[in-house]
């Protein structure tokens, strides 16, 4: 998971979203605010179009899905469940996009809440994920550094799905790879190629392990999370490379 910034809606989407909530919120109980909330979410081809769109937009790679990074996102997923919250069924804040198997198969109803009753679980769009997680590089697994992190580990299954972290594991070598064609590249003067270096590197799944490279070599013990490694460690600490890189995302690591 890494961090997303919410994406900006046509504002005729924006009126219907608007109107749908309303419609809902008339119902005279809460089982007829979740019937109405239903009903509505199946015939919701107004504004499908532009919730995929706009969700596409802010998806890591392309078009991955927002929990596990990997599968191509297929699903508008309720961050809270329409039916626990019927009233945020059309709430555009409510909206992430998930690949079937997490949305269906992992998270499905599920939302956990601590004792004051606030999620556990981490919207990426609201907040970054790597507050709360840390991914161990060379093994491709997470590790809780809070009791929502460890939420989001249980809850999306990112330590019990095999290809989730064989493939961290190999995308972690390639992302190594990347950053040394790109200084490479930029030694010699192909900056175009650099650049599409640059692009290829984002666009591929599973990209919070660049994101968790670029964030673990600031930290305080980054000799100690880059033991043996010294080598990509000082690739990543470049000035040149880090502002080329993080500036495709918008990110400031």
């Amino acid at each position: 998971m890494i961090r997303l910034r919410r994406a900006l809606l046509p504002a005729a989407t924006t009126e219907r979203l608007a109107d749908y909530t309303a419609e809902i919120r008339q119902q005279a109980t809460e089982k007829e605010r979740k019937d109405r909330a239903r009903e509505l979410w199946a015939n919701r081809r107004q504004v499908r179009p532009a919730l995929v769109a706009g969700l596409a937009e802010m998806a890591p790679g392309r078009e991955r899905c927002m929990y596990c990074g990997d599968s191509q996102g297929t699903d508008i997923d309720h961050f809270e469940p329409k039916s626990l919250a019927p009233l945020r069924t059309f709430d555009w804040l409510n909206h992430l996009l998930a690949c079937s198997f997490c949305n269906s198969n992992q998270k499905r109803d599920l939302f956990p809440t601590a004792a004051d009753g606030s999620p556990l679980l981490v919207d990426p769009s609201a907040e970054d994920p790597l507050d709360h997680l840390r991914l161990v590089l060379p093994l491709g697994t997470y590790r809780g550094l809070t009791g929502r992190g460890e939420a989001c580990i249980e809850v999306f299954g990112l330590n019990d799905r095999a290809v989730l972290v064989e493939g961290r594991r190999d995308a972690y070598a390639t992302a190594r790879h990347s950053v040394e064609l790109w200084r490479i590249a930029m030694d010699k003067g192909q900056r175009d190629k650099a650049t599409e270096i640059v692009r290829v590197t984002w666009n591929r799944p599973l990209i919070d392990v660049l994101v968790a490279m670029f964030h673990q070599s600031g930290h305080p013990a980054a000799d100690a999370l880059f033991a043996g490694e010294e080598e990509i460690l000082d690739l990543l600490l470049d000035a040149e490379l880090r502002s080329a890189f993080l500036h495709f995302r918008g990110l400031s690591y």
